[in-house]
């Protein structure tokens, strides 16, 4: 199968939009054209010295597009039905059987390996060299991909594709921190730090189950008035004095909850700092240097890492949807669409902050 891939061939260089070969879908596969697939932060851990998925790689792990061939023993999904991609989980391990596939025992490398779990890939260059192309199941920065049935959300047809994608990950992540993750529930106050994709999400969840106050902690003016309109009740400079003490007296000596975004290790301390007793935080930015705390720190309070908002894709992806219909979760109002061609003017501006979710339309290049 021949598609065209935003490639990245060194992990300081640009992606390069090239001509690949796909193989056909093994067992538990699908091959889905894809429509749109929303850049995430996590789009850009092969950037990272040593990755776990070093280049040459096809990213792009927020797919939504139109199923067009199946492998064998796949049986819930068919040949021509939607679906937005999310995350890849076993299914097998305990984790997965008891609904928490973000948990799943081979989480790491079914998702952050770029290939499949015994190693093999499915995308070929035009020298014939391999690529890794199975980047959380899916590698969606493409016209077409190889996800598995495991990974693929099937929804209504006549839903719009092409804003569907950043369902898979970061607003999934997001809104799943509130709604699964924590349970936040009505009356509760919570504090976002860090107002991108993940963080609007996540307020615009807290509002969906009646949290009071909200509070959005960011850098950005522009983005911190977007989450005024999405739902926070107060908005703060993250480089504001006393910020802690600003948050402590709006929330009446310290937040129930606090969500950290950023992964910044400073500001992960001080979302741990703004709870009350009992409080609990959730970290859901990934820290790329040790976090060390004073013990005294989590004294009567609760941190945890959360992966991908602890849902099950398959139950919250429907629902997120429902809400949006609803005009609860206007998700929409974070996209930015740019043609796959674009795809480096869209990563400038994703790291900016110029642009909160930048959504490929691989249709566009051609």
């Amino acid at each position: 199968m021949k598609a065209t891939a935003a490639v990245l061939r060194q992990a300081t260089g640009p992606y390069l939009i090239e001509d690949v070969v796909l193989d056909p879908p093994g067992p538990g596969e699908l091959l889905v054209r894809v429509v749109s697939a929303g850049m995430c932060h996590s789009d850009m851990l092969p950037r990272q010295g040593d990755p776990l998925a070093p280049p040459p790689i096809i990213t792009g792990h927020e797919g939504a597009g139109v199923v067009e061939a199946v492998g064998a023993g796949v049986e819930r999904v068919s040949v021509g039905d939607h679906v937005v991609l999310s995350f890849d989980s076993c299914g097998e391990c305990a984790n997965c059987r008891r609904g928490l596939p973000p948990y799943c025992d081979t989480f790491l490398g079914r998702n952050m390996l770029g290939r499949r779990v015994d190693g093999s890939t499915c995308a070929y260059d035009s020298q014939n060299e391999q690529i890794a192309a199975r980047w959380f199941g899916q590698s969606s920065f493409a016209t077409h991909c190889i996800a598995t049935e495991r990974n693929a959300v099937v929804v209504d047809p006549a839903l719009p594709l092409e804003k569907l994608g950043p369902l898979g990950c970061g607003m999934l992540t997001g809104a799943g921190t509130v709604l699964v993750g924590m349970n936040i529930t009505a009356g509760s106050s919570v504090v976002v730090f860090g107002a991108g994709a993940v963080g609007l999400a996540a307020v615009m969840a807290a509002k969906v189950v009646g949290a009071d106050p909200i509070i959005a902690v960011d850098l950005h003016e522009s983005r911190l008035a977007l989450a005024s309109e999405l739902g926070a009740t107060h908005v703060l400079d993250g480089t504001a004095d006393r910020l802690a003490r600003s948050i402590r007296s709006l929330t009446g000596g310290g937040a129930h909850f606090s969500i950290d975004t950023t992964g910044n290790v400073t500001v992960a301390a001080r979302a741990i700092s703004v709870l009350r007793q009992t409080g609990h935080c959730g970290l859901v930015g990934l820290q790329h240097e040790p976090f060390v705390l004073d013990p005294a720190a989590l004294l009567g309070r609760t941190a945890s890492g959360i992966i991908e908002g602890g849902a099950d894709p398959q139950v919250l992806i429907p629902r997120l949807i429902e809400l949006w219909q609803e005009g609860r979760f206007p998700f929409d109002r974070l996209i930015e669409t740019f043609p796959l061609a674009e795809i480096n003017t869209a990563e400038k501006a994703s790291l900016s902050g110029a642009v909160v979710k930048p959504v490929m339309l691989p249709g566009g290049i051609v």
